[in-house]
C-alpha cells in the first residue's frame, strides 16, 4: 500500500485560549475508499510524537507508517472495508502548522510566538478537515495515548459526528506523575544553551536537550519486563566494566540512539507545545465537576482498551472513563489486554487489540449504529 501525504489549508481557526490562528495547514493521509454513502470513514489520531503517516509505504521516503501493523487490507482497521484518515496535529512539525511554521506577520518562524494550543484545538482542526472531505459523521475515532485523549474529546465535543469512539491506553486527564515526566522533558530542552528561548531556527537546535527529553520519555513507554528481556544488564560488544562515563550497557546505547534519532525528525518547540497541551487536557473542564457529567451528551458506542504492563497510562485511568460511561448508561465495552510491552503495547503487541477492534467496528456497522 503506497501512501501520499496530502495538505489542506484553512483561512483561520479559533483557539480555546481566545486567539485566532491563520492561515492553517494540515497534513493528512487517507487509506482505502470512501463508500457511496460516506458511512465508512475512520479517523485515527496519533500519539504525541506521531504524524499523518500511519500506514503503508510513503511514496517519497519509502518508510512504513507508524501503525502499519494495524491499518491495511485484512488488518484491525481493514482498508478493504473502511476509509481511514490520519492527520498531523496542530502545533506539530510534520506538515501541520506549528511553532516551526512561518508567521505571515513577520516572515519568520513563529517559535514561542505560536499561540497556546489545546487537545480541543487539535480536534477542532480535525473536524474542519473531516468537513472539508465531505464526511458528516465518522464511523469511528480512535488513537492510543494522546490519540486516545483526542478520541475522547471527539466523543464529547462532537457527539453527533461520530458513531464509535475507541480510546486505547489513554486517560481523561493527566495525573501528577504524567505531568511530572513531561516537565522533566521540557526542562531538559529549555536548559540546553542552544534552545535560545525557542529562537533557534536557522541556527543550531537544542539537540542535546531534546535527545535527553526523548530518552526519559522512552523509558516510560516500556515496562520493566520488556527492558529486562531486551537488554538485561548486558554490556556492549567489547565493553569492559570500568568507572567511566562512556556507553557500557546495551540499554544506554539504545537510549542514546533513540534520542539522536528523535532529534533528526522532531522540533523541540513542538515538543514543548504538545506536551503542555496533553498536561492541560481535562475532559471535565467546563463540562461539569465529574467525568460522568462531562460524558452526559455522548451518543457514541465506546470500546476502551488498556494494557496490563502500562504504568505510564495505567488501566485505572481507562476504568475511570468506563465507570463514568456506565453511570450514564452508555454503550461501552472494556478490555485490559495482557502484554509485557508497557505503554508501547498498543503499537507493537497488536494481535489482541486488532481482533477486538475489527469485531467492534463490524458490529457498529451491522447494528445500524454507524453513520446515518
Amino acid at each position: 500500500m503506497i501512501a501520499d501525504t496530502q495538505f489542506a489549508r484553512f483561512e483561520s481557526i479559533p483557539l480555546d485560549g481566545g486567539a485566532s490562528l491563520g492561515p492553517v495547514d494540515i497534513a493528512y493521509e487517507t487509506y482505502g475508499e470512501l463508500n457511496a454513502g460516506r458511512t465508512n470513514a475512520i479517523l485515527i489520531c496519533h500519539a504525541f510524537s506521531g504524524d499523518a503517516h500511519a500506514a503503508g509505504v510513503h511514496a517519497e521516503t519509502g518508510t512504513p507508517g507508524w501503525w502499519d501493523n494495524m491499518v491495511g487490507p485484512g488488518k484491525g482497521f481493514d482498508t478493504g472495508k473502511y476509509f481511514v484518515i490520519c492527520s498531523n496535529v496542530l502545533s506539530g512539525c510534520s506538515g501541520t502548522t506549528g511553532p516551526s511554521s512561518i508567521n505571515p506577520s513577520t516572515g519568520c518562524p513563529y517559535a514561542l510566538k505560536f499561540p497556546v494550543v489545546t487537545v480541543g484545538d487539535m480536534v477542532r482542526l480535525q473536524k474542519m478537515l473531516v468537513d472539508h472531505l465531505g464526511i458528516d459523521r465518522l464511523l469511528a475515532v480512535t488513537g492510543g495515548s494522546m490519540g486516545g485523549m483526542q478520541a475522547l474529546e471527539w466523543g464529547v465535543a462532537y457527539p453527533r459526528s461520530v458513531a464509535a469512539v475507541i480510546p486505547i491506553a489513554a486517560t481523561a486527564r493527566h495525573s501528577a506523575q504524567q505531568i511530572a515526566f513531561n516537565e522533566v522533558g521540557r526542562q531538559a530542552i529549555m536548559a540546553d544553551p542552544d534552545w535560545n528561548n525557542g529562537d533557534y531556527y536557522g541556527g543550531k537546535p537544542p539537540a542535546r536537550g531534546l535527545a535527553v527529553a526523548r530518552m526519559v520519555g522512552h523509558i516510560t513507554y516500556m515496562s520493566d519486563d520488556s527492558m529486562r528481556e531486551k537488554f538485561g544488564r548486558r554490556m556492549r560488544d567489547g565493553a569492559e566494566a570500568g568507572f567511566h562515563f562512556d556507553v557500557d550497557f546495551e540499554v544506554e546505547s539504545y537510549l542514546r540512539y533513540r534520542g539522536t534519532q528523535f532529534v533528526d525528525r522532531f522540533d523541540a518547540n513542538s515538543y514543548l507545545y504538545i506536551t503542555k497541551a496533553m498536561d492541560y487536557f481535562d475532559l471535565t473542564a467546563g463540562r461539569g465537576k465529574t467525568l460522568a457529567a462531562a460524558l452526559e451528551n455522548t451518543s457514541a458506542r465506546f470500546l476502551v482498551l488498556s494494557f496490563t504492563s502500562d504504568w505510564l497510562y495505567p488501566s485505572y485511568q481507562s476504568l475511570e472513563v468506563v465507570s463514568a460511561l456506565r453511570k450514564r448508561n452508555r454503550d461501552v465495552a472494556y478490555c485490559e489486554l495482557p502484554s509485557n510491552y508497557g505503554h508501547d503495547a498498543f503499537l507493537v503487541d497488536v494481535s489482541g487489540e486488532a481482533a477486538l477492534i475489527a469485531g467492534f467496528l463490524a458490529s457498529t456497522m451491522r447494528t445500524g449504529a454507524g453513520p446515518k
